[in-house]
């Protein structure tokens, strides 16, 4: 019964996290499309023209002078990254996110949610330490609130200033960018834990290739060999280990603009950070719904940290073979017990 509470729980944060993404992108796109750059000037400086930019532009006195900096307040570059981050950036992330989304729904609703192929045994098997639980959620809790702070910072004004106008919108997205600054330098220390601790387990082994070649079991009958982590939680590490690391260098270097980094320098840290964040999002929708509805039995591992028999024999079944002697009784599960028995993983 409490599986199937976390299950139906996990299912209705899954599609209102969705929902809302796709809402945000696709309202904020089409407004960004639309934006007017003459207009959103005019708005911010009225009584502003191009007249008024032009002599900006050759007065010495409108110079930024932090740093010994010789950049013009108003120059070429900034507007280069302007049209980068509000054409091919925004564009990628609505076609990233929402064209997952959408993979996501349609899968679902072409396969279903992968149930188990035997009944349980109800003899259970430690998969996730109570630390490792925590750690895992900590990470996926920050994470969540970096990509919906994120997508706000991105489209919010093409969405929630309109409809709730300056009131509501200023003080909204003050709040977003100062959680998203702090929650950051957070995120990149969970992580770096998380990919030190795992990074044994995660390392390619020629079996992953059959796993990939057969879909992680979709192509062909059978199940593809796997251990304590197959070869799509092993992509999705990697992932994470290259694109979150570039994300969080690229978000400390906007975080901290105190180590002598150059306005060019700034403006190409945010469109990798946004590119890098944005790809990240969408890949995680994915690693969400597996974790989740996707597949049964998944969601209860990180919940009780424990797995049954079957479910260890039909997805995991390397790790099965190693530590099936270590099965145990529900009524039998020692609370006390989860560093012993995480002892008997294999690394």
């Amino acid at each position: 019964m409490t599986s199937r509470l976390s299950y139906n729980l996990a299912a209705r944060w899954l599609a209102a996290f969705l929902a809302m993404a796709c809402i945000l992108l696709s309202l904020g796109m089409s407004h960004a499309l639309g934006a007017d750059p003459q207009a959103e000037i005019e708005t911010a400086l009225s009584g502003v023209d191009e007249r008024t930019w032009e002599q900006v532009a050759t007065n010495e006195g409108a110079r930024d002078t932090r740093y010994d900096s010789n950049y013009s307040l108003i120059n070429a570059s900034g507007e280069t990254w302007r049209q980068i981050r509000n054409r091919w950036v925004s564009t990628f992330g609505v076609i990233a996110i929402v064209g997952m989304a959408l993979m996501i729904l349609g899968f679902y609703l072409y396969f279903g949610s992968k149930k188990l192929e035997e009944p349980r045994t109800g003899r259970r098997l430690l998969r996730w330490t109570v630390f490792e639980r925590t750690l895992h959620w900590s990470t996926a809790t920050t994470f969540i609130l970096l990509a919906l702070t994120g997508l706000n910072l991105m489209y919010g004004k093409f969405v929630f200033k309109p409809l709730f106008g300056d009131g509501f919108w200023a003080p909204m997205i003050a709040g977003t960018k100062l959680l998203h600054n702090y929650l950051g330098p957070l995120f990149g220390i969970l992580l770096i834990i998380i990919l030190a601790k795992w990074l044994k387990v995660n390392l390619p082994r020629a079996h992953d290739l059959e796993w990939f070649k057969k879909g992680g079991g979709l192509i062909g009958k059978g199940h593809v060999d796997a251990g304590f982590a197959n070869a799509g939680e092993k992509a999705w590490y990697w992932l994470l280990a290259s694109a979150g690391l570039l994300v969080i260098i690229s978000g400390l270097v906007l975080d901290f603009p105190i180590f002598g980094q150059t306005r060019d320098g700034m403006q190409w840290a945010n469109v990798i950070h946004a590119v890098g964040a944005l790809g990240l999002t969408a890949v995680a929708l994915g690693h969400i719904y597996i974790g989740t509805v996707g597949t049964e039995g998944s969601l209860e591992a990180m919940t009780t940290g424990y797995v049954d028999e079957t479910w260890a024999k039909e997805h995991h079944n390397l790790w099965y073979d190693e530590v099936k002697e270590h099965t145990t009784l529900p009524e039998h599960v020692d609370k006390g017990s989860f560093d012993e028995a995480a002892s008997h993983r294999p690394n």
